[in-house]
């Protein structure tokens, strides 16, 4: 899953008190984040492997620390305080923190098994990107209906035309994912476009959820 894991980011952040949005996406990616990281220095690793699933070629088979059960909720312990502590409120630190953790889970809906719960085996995934009439409509629906929600919590008036121009960013970004060809792994391309374009997509964000007349808030 790629996008979907937003679906979540704006859930939190159409609720009162919540983290801003740019800080829940980085939330929502803060495992791939960690992922494309540990694969540049080589500690985790990933390959290409053409038709490994019908929407993606990458083979994630070395993630024990960031893609483990056990190691999402630490990283989503950990976004959570920094969150509670940097806006002074509670409840926007449990919700960046759940938004960290639903990361997994995500993504055992999409992944054939990688995942595992403690960085061990058995390997978890129920493979949906072997199935493509459900993984797109998943996938999108996810962050179509989270969008929806945000913008009407939040105020259509203020926030629809920010949103449209995120979403299609998003779009895009997904089926560049989906058709385009994957870069070569064995040096740095994708981890490096991994955190490009999550960084990207934060920016777009912090932008597109900011109050028009104050500055952008993260």
């Amino acid at each position: 899953m790629f996008i979907g894991h937003y679906a979540p980011a704006f859930l939190a952040a159409a609720r009162p008190q919540s983290a801003a949005l740019g800080s829940l996406f980085v939330a929502a990616q803060l495992t791939d984040i960690a992922f494309a990281t540990l694969v540049l220095t080589g500690t985790e690793k990933m390959r290409v492997v053409p038709g490994f699933t019908a929407l993606n070629d990458f083979d994630l088979y070395d993630m024990p620390y960031s893609h483990s059960l056990m190691g999402t909720i630490l990283f989503g312990v950990i976004f959570g305080l920094l969150v509670m502590v940097g806006t002074g409120r509670k409840k926007a630190g449990v919700g960046a923190g759940l938004v960290v953790v639903s990361h997994w889970f995500l993504d055992w809906l999409t992944h054939k098994p990688d995942l595992t719960l403690f960085g061990a085996p058995p390997k978890w995934g129920l493979g949906l990107w072997d199935i493509p009439i459900l993984a797109i409509p998943l996938e999108l629906g996810l962050v179509a209906a989270a969008i929806a929600y945000f913008v009407h919590q939040r105020g259509a008036e203020l926030y629809r035309g920010r949103m449209i121009i995120l979403a299609a960013v998003l779009l895009l970004a997904q089926l560049i994912d989906w058709l385009g060809d994957k870069p070569d792994v064995h040096g740095a391309a994708a981890p490096a476009l991994m955190l490009v374009t999550y960084a990207v997509l934060i920016l777009l964000a912090i932008w597109a959820s900011a109050h028009p007349k104050k500055y952008p808030q993260i």
